[in-house]
């Protein structure tokens, strides 16, 4: 069940970071935000287990799939702006 809510809490995520962090290379499309926003949200989960802030089975909370979508986006922003 975990993995579920994680995939939901960063579809949720990357709806949000996109409308946070404006900007020309951001990808175009729903389905690819909301990916990177589950992508973030995973993220977010690893690091914060890493920390130790998230148990073994806890997942990241909305605040921080939020925060992981935002690094992933500002990431996507800029390989995406060496490509071109």
């Amino acid at each position: 069940m975990g993995i579920f809510w994680t995939i939901i809490i960063g579809f949720i995520a990357g709806l949000i970071a996109k409308f946070i962090t404006p900007g020309d290379n951001e990808p175009s499309g729903f389905i690819l935000t909301t990916i990177l926003g589950i992508v973030g949200a995973f993220v977010a989960s690893f690091l914060g287990r890493a920390l130790g802030w998230y148990g073994p089975n806890d997942g990241a909370g909305l605040i921080g799939a939020i925060v992981g979508a935002i690094i992933v986006l500002v990431i996507w922003g800029m390989v995406s702006k060496k490509r071109a």
